[in-house]
Formats: C-alpha cells, structure tokens, sequence
C-alpha cells in the first residue's frame, strides 16, 4: 500500500494544533521570564533577615538579573544568526533550569546573585527569541498579530503572577523563590524540543550610527528607562517599608503591591486602540506625567503613614503610567526606524529599559542604607522620572 495522502483540508488543522503547541510553548516561557523580574522582590527583606544582610547588598538579588538580562540583549541576535533560534532557545531554557537550582539550593550570595545574573542573560536570549519564531512561524496577518498579542499578555502578566507566587512561596522559605522555575523551565524544554521548528535563523543586523542617532528613538529608551528605573526604585522601597513599617509579612506585601501592576496586564489587549486614537506622543508624556506624581506624592507624604493614605496612592499613579505610556514607548521605538533596522533597534531599546533597573536599584538601595531613611531614595526616583517628563514633553513635537 501507498502512503497515505494528506489533504490540504487535513494539513490545515495540524498545522493549527502545531501553531498552538509552540505559542503554549512560547508564552509559557515568556510569563516565566517575567515572572524572574518580580518574584524575588516580595522575599527580599526576609532573605536579608536571614542572612544578615541591609538593603544595599540583597538588591543585587533583583538589580543582578536586570544585569544579565541588559548584558546579553544586544548579543542574542548574533547567536540566534550563528546557531538558530532552536539551538539558542532551548539551550537559554536548559540553562535557566540549571541556575534556579543553584540559586534554590544555595545560602551564598555570592552564588544567589551569579545564578539571578544567568537567568537574566537566558531571558534576554529566550525573550526576543519568542517573538522572532512568532515572526517566522505564524502566518502574517491576523494570525500572527493574534499570537504576538497573546505573546504579549503573558509577558505583562508576569508581574503579576511573579508578586503572587512570591508572597505565596516567601513564608514557607525563601529557598522556594529561587528553585520553583526549575521544574517548569524543564516541562517548556521538553515540550520544546518536540514543536520549535529546526532551521530558522535571525539574520543579524549591525548596530549603525543611524540608529544611536535617531532622536525618537533615543527618547524612546530614556523613557522607558526612566520610567522602568523609578517604578522599580518605588516598589522595593515600599516592600520594605511595608515590611519594617507595617509589619507585613510575605504575602500581605505581595497584596498591596497588585495596584501597581494589575492594571497594565488588564490593559495591553486594549492597547492598540488607546495609541490609535491618541498617538504615542501624547499617551507618553501623560504617562511620565503620572510617573512624576506618583513619586512626588511618596515623597512628599512624610513617615509610614497607613497604606491607603501613604502607599497606595503612589502604587496607583504609577500604574497609571505603565498603563498610558508602555505600549506607546514600544511602539515608538519600533516606528522611529526603518524595517530593516529595526532587529538592531528593539535589541537598543529594551537595553535601555533594563539599564534603568540596573542603576536605580542600587542607587535607592545605597541611599536608603547610608541616610537610613526614605526621603532621599524617593528623591532620587523623584528627579528620574522627571527627566522622562522632559525626554516626553521633548517627542511631543513630532508627528506620533
């Protein structure tokens, strides 16, 4: 007997499932990498009571990852081009794996911070490398923009969902921060293996002075890094302010936290039709323009007054912001730049969107320690989100 004939109207639905798969694949790792960002943040001020450690030194915790994330950005596409998006990912994957139990299964710092700095580095490849197999693999159109979207709500989720399994995690012990993504980055290998397609490579693009030289694109980065930078500085001090202050444990941090975070995740699908009917330029200043109020009004509200007087207003403000202005930035510094450019241009940007973490964390951390107070970190953070009002208020005179 013959082999058997595959019609097209039976190809189609396979093809379907096997879209699905790797977008269950791809977002599931996705979420997993932004879960990275969030889900030690809630366990700090524990860890550092464990190990006797001040604020200055368990940041690195968090600043470590940005690090590594910020380090390998620009370097994930010259690998991907060498040896294939496949290769680079699932290698990132078994990688990520490695280090969470390192980092789970350690009480050194030293070793907590270097396993945090190569799960950074394993997302910064893992990330982009998601969405350049989504460009390849799915259809253009509708189907493709479907999946980005989906690719996208998973990534902004990630915040989220890394708060709650931190608050949830962090009273058992700490150790469970640092090892839970192991199994899971395992269970996404393997089901990897089976549905990222063999053969694709990312053309490499090289980094040119036009691009360095692009004023919406370099406004583009200060803002989101600005943004990013004091939004972070913001959290950590109110985790520990909640902490020492209010006597909070673990989860009842994780909680209060949610307004700063929730709104942007239940925001992005609508996203596009905000930028439609508003331009980037505008939704941008008016997102730094909150950014700027919410931390003002943190510094500006003196002692550890109640949450829903002290906290919670400043947390809203700055959700605000992530809600006008994030899509918006994204979407600036992909269109400030030819297609052609862009692989060299989003890899810049996202840089400076880590940056921001790398320097204001150990900037609030440090000031917090040596003045043993908030008002100077918040000050700090105060004067960073106002040079993102002026980077925005700057882009307001072009056509966006």
């Amino acid at each position: 007997m013959g082999e058997p004939v595959v019609t097209p109207a039976a190809a189609a639905p396979r093809g379907i499932r096997r879209h699905r798969a790797l977008l269950v694949v791809l977002s599931g790792n996705m979420l997993l990498d932004a879960i990275e960002v969030s889900v030690v943040l809630v366990a700090l001020p524990s860890i550092g009571a464990d190990l006797g450690l001040t604020m200055w030194s368990v940041q690195w915790l968090m600043s470590g990852f940005a690090l590594g994330f910020a380090a390998m950005l620009t370097l994930g596409p010259v690998l991907s081009g060498r040896f294939g998006l496949r290769r680079v990912y699932l290698a990132a994957m078994l990688l990520f794996a490695l280090a969470s139990v390192v980092g789970g299964l350690s009480d050194g710092m030293a070793t907590l911070v270097a396993s945090r700095l190569v799960k950074g580095a394993c997302a910064a490849l893992t990330a982009p490398a998601g969405l350049a197999l989504i460009g390849t693999t799915f259809p253009g159109g509708p189907p493709q923009r479907r999946a980005v979207s989906v690719y996208s709500l998973f990534g902004a989720a990630g915040f989220t969902a890394g708060l709650l399994l931190s608050g949830a995690l962090a009273p058992g012990h700490w150790h469970g921060t640092f090892l839970f993504p192991a199994p899971v980055a395992l269970a996404l290998l393997v089901w990897g293996f089976r549905v990222i397609p063999g053969g694709v490579r990312q053309p490499p693009t090289p980094l040119g002075g036009a691009i360095l030289r692009n004023g919406p694109l370099v406004r583009a980065t200060m803002g989101a890094a600005t943004l990013n930078g004091a939004y972070i500085g913001l959290l950590s001090l109110a985790t520990f302010r909640a902490s020492d202050a209010f006597g909070w444990r673990p989860w009842q941090v994780a909680l209060g936290l949610l307004p700063a975070c929730v709104p942007l995740a239940v925001s992005v699908p609508f996203a596009g039709r905000l930028v439609q009917r508003f331009g980037t330029g505008r939704l941008i200043a008016a997102g730094a323009l909150c950014a700027l109020a919410g931390q003002l009004y943190a510094l500006l509200r003196p002692g550890p007054l109640s949450y829903a007087a002290g906290l919670l207003p400043a947390l809203l403000l700055v959700s605000a912001a992530f809600v006008l202005s994030f899509a918006a930035l994204n979407m600036q510094a992909a269109q400030s730049v030819a297609p052609a450019l862009r692989g060299a241009a989003v890899p810049v940007y996202q840089t400076g969107v880590q940056l921001g973490s790398v320097v204001m964390l150990p900037l609030v951390a440090g000031l917090a320690t040596l003045t043993d107070g908030y008002r100077a970190p918040l000050l700090a953070t105060s004067l960073v989100a106002a040079v993102g009002v002026v980077a925005a208020v700057g882009g307001l005179r072009e056509r966006t």
